[in-house]
């Protein structure tokens, strides 16, 4: 039997005026990649990094006047887990494929496209708790982007005295 995931999870509830406050709670969980369970509550795989970075928002709750309880928990059922885990895969395979599909489209890549693809793998990277089969398709696609840009950029390096 497979052990089970331990989840952080955050309930909140924040003012709605002034908006500026909810407004990078929202942006901040949405960078983190969170499950959204129900309003005002949000979950992630435990570790120490995800733990950490819930306080950190509850605290930022807590200074724009509203309430935040962070709760160590488990799925009661193999089957809830599995759909919140399929949840989060989802969530990052669509967002790996917007980034193939970026790739796929750069007719004329240069090395800001580049840089910024690889910035772009790497935010996903930092959210993708259950990685889907479209992360190693992201990553070489992007990575045969930047060889593709680099190969011709090295030959005519060699060719100058």
């Amino acid at each position: 039997m497979s052990r089970r995931t331990q989840w952080a999870l955050l309930a909140y509830r924040i003012p709605r005026e002034p908006s500026t406050p909810r407004i990078a709670v929202w942006r901040q969980l949405k960078r983190l990649g969170v499950a959204q369970l129900g309003d005002g509550l949000v979950a992630l795989p435990l570790d120490a990094r995800t733990r950490e970075q819930l306080e950190w928002i509850a605290d930022a709750v807590h200074q724009a006047g509203g309430e935040a309880t962070l709760w160590l928990s488990q799925a009661a059922s193999a089957s809830q887990e599995q759909r919140l885990t399929a949840e989060l895969a989802s969530a990052r395979s669509l967002e790996y494929q917007e980034l193939i599909d970026e790739v796929e489209n750069a007719a004329a890549p240069n090395d800001r496209t580049v840089q910024r693809l690889r910035r772009e793998l790497r935010r996903v990277n930092r959210r993708d708790y259950f990685p889907p089969p479209e992360r190693a398709v992201a990553k070489a696609a992007v990575e045969a982007l930047a060889a593709r840009f680099e190969r011709p950029a090295v030959a005519l390096g060699q060719q100058q005295p």
